[in-house]
């Protein structure tokens, strides 16, 4: 049976369809952010843990685990679109939550010997609030913006790559603060640019897909969200700490 458009008390038609995809796709939207943030605060809850677990976070500072974890993310974040095809919703939420606990577990040493400087709690609080400032900013962008970002999306991982290279060398070759500020600084700027991309491709998922599918893009999405954000938090930090010393 085909919907009627009602009238508003000023006599506009108002397509009672499209007031159902508004609000659906708001309720996507609040799922989508729901989970990053969960996922945020689960991260967080692996950083205290290992905070209590000094031989681990030793280990993982000071030897090659670091790599093997750092390899992790970058393949659970490359193959991230398989959760769209996984029959199982709670094997996409175990993808993802995964995935959380491996970012937890590489940013730990960072953090926390920060969190141990003079003014490491003042540090932290600020790179987390700066970070969540410019997040919402262009999360927010992607969300209301007319302009198709697609064609942004080859850009952004060339670029991605490159900071990639440009980090691993200063790590093994060239050693340099300040170079390592500049890298921090573009991998910023970048990932902000990489935020409103997502957004934009979350909701326009939404508005494409099959609606049995809502749950897992809506891990999906808010998989590539939360990487974002804790990349752009890291980096902030980084250059919070190199500008103190």
């Amino acid at each position: 049976m085909a919907l009627e458009p009602r009238y508003s008390a000023q006599g506009h038609t108002i397509d009672r369809a499209g007031a159902g995809i508004d609000a659906g796709l708001r309720s996507y939207m609040l799922r989508v952010y729901n989970y990053m943030a969960l996922g945020v605060a689960f991260t967080g809850v692996i950083v205290l843990w290992m905070a209590n677990s000094p031989e681990l976070l030793f280990t993982l500072a000071g030897g090659m685990m670091k790599w093997v974890l750092f390899a992790a993310v970058i393949g659970m974040g490359w193959f991230s679109p398989k959760i769209l095809t996984m029959r199982s919703t709670i094997a996409a939420q175990g993808y993802f939550w995964a995935y959380c606990a491996l970012w937890g577990l590489m940013i730990s040493p960072f953090v926390l010997y920060t969190l141990q400087t003079q003014h490491g709690v003042a540090d932290v609080s600020r790179a987390f609030f700066i970070t969540s400032g410019m997040f919402a900013g262009a999360s927010f962008f992607g969300y209301t913006t007319k302009k198709d970002m697609s064609a942004f999306g080859t850009f952004f991982l060339l670029a991605t790559i490159g900071l990639l290279i440009a980090m691993l060398v200063n790590a093994f070759l060239i050693e340099s603060s300040m170079l390592s500020f500049g890298i921090s600084a573009l991998v910023v700027l970048v990932f902000a640019g990489i935020t409103a991309y997502e957004t934009q491709m979350v909701k326009t998922m939404y508005q494409e897909a099959p609606a049995d599918t809502v749950t897992k893009m809506a891990i999906f999405g808010a998989l590539g969200l939360y990487g974002s954000f804790v990349v752009m938090f890291i980096h902030v930090l980084n250059m919070i700490g190199i500008m103190r010393d």
